[in-house]
């Protein structure tokens, strides 16, 4: 898999935004996608969007950056990001809104080693190189293992490194430990025989944001509640077609068939509102990152989540 090629695709894609420039098209969505929600792929291959009244313009971006920036400039409409992500935007004052929540199988969110390593605990990781990236949930993943174990957050040596960087470590021996999401855990799995020793499961919520610039909301809401119904639609073919779609995505996103079929067979990812449970989860995740640092001072989540779009989600 060309993970660079992403990237760079992912940086010109963002060069095509235009801040508010489909303000004036209510019948248009600009929706900004990352390789790990593969959104546009499972819609397209569903073929639920066929008969929409309305055009969905499609962003594709490799990471949470650019499309937290499209929605904080009015260019997208809809975003999809991680948790942290989505609080890290709203924190700073962007007009987002949280409409949606992504779930996935907690174990598709892990802490890797080389198949060589005798580490099987986080207990065997003292004072070993472990990649985080701040606020991600890799930098979640290692500190909340740390704490139910009952160690100090210096007990590893913490290395700073970006997913795709971090993926070209592990194998060389430069790091020790990689936490880190799909499609890389399935690449680490698949090609240098990387496994898990610690997974999101018991840990952590690992939500992800169905993400709406708030001035969107009103003028596209009948599209966006629309739009919300079909996701959870074909999210709902793609559990039906596992292979079938497997195949899909590796030829679209240019994975190694093996890989995708991996991390397609387990994914498990659904859509759905924002619940009780998952406003819980955000705030819980609000103060894990002012506990960390991470985040300035402490963020009301509650601010930022519309419930409205509940009856969107059959």
């Amino acid at each position: 898999m060309t993970l660079s090629r992403f990237i760079r695709h992912g940086l010109a894609s963002l060069a095509l935004l235009t801040p508010l420039a489909y303000a004036a098209a209510p019948d248009t969505l600009v929706v900004g996608d990352q390789n790990y929600y593969n959104v546009r792929a499972s819609v397209e291959a569903s073929g639920v969007l066929k008969d929409a009244p309305y055009t969905v313009e499609w962003k594709h971006f490799q990471s949470a950056a650019p499309v937290a920036e499209g929605l904080e400039a009015g260019a997208l409409d809809l975003g999809f990001l991680g948790d942290s992500g989505f609080i890290f935007l709203a924190a700073k004052g962007a007009p987002v809104k949280l409409i949606g929540v992504s779930r996935q199988n907690p174990d598709t969110i892990a802490l890797l080693v080389p198949k060589d390593s005798p580490a099987k605990s986080i207990e065997d990781l003292k004072g070993k190189k472990v990649a985080y990236w701040p606020g991600a949930w890799s930098q979640q993943l290692t500190l909340r293992a740390l704490e139910k174990a009952g160690l100090p957050k210096d007990y590893v040596q913490f290395v700073k490194l970006m997913p795709i960087d971090a993926a070209a470590a592990l194998p060389q021996g430069s790091i020790d430990a990689f936490p880190v999401w799909e499609p890389y855990i399935s690449q680490q799995q698949v090609f240098s025989g990387a496994r898990p020793i610690i997974t999101a499961r018991g840990l952590m919520p690992g939500l992800s944001s169905i993400a709406a610039n708030a001035h969107s909301i009103e003028p596209k809401r009948a599209a966006i509640a629309d739009f919300l119904g079909r996701l959870q639609k074909a999210r709902a073919w793609v559990q039906a077609n596992k292979e079938t779609y497997a195949d899909l995505w590796a030829k679209k996103a240019n994975l190694d068939q093996a890989v995708s079929r991996h991390w397609i067979g387990q994914a498990d990812m659904s859509v759905g509102p924002v619940d009780d449970g998952a406003a819980r989860d955000y705030q819980g995740t609000a103060d894990f990152l002012v506990q960390t640092g991470a985040l300035p001072k402490t963020f009301d989540t509650q601010s930022v989540i519309d419930t409205s779009f509940s009856n969107a989600f059959h």
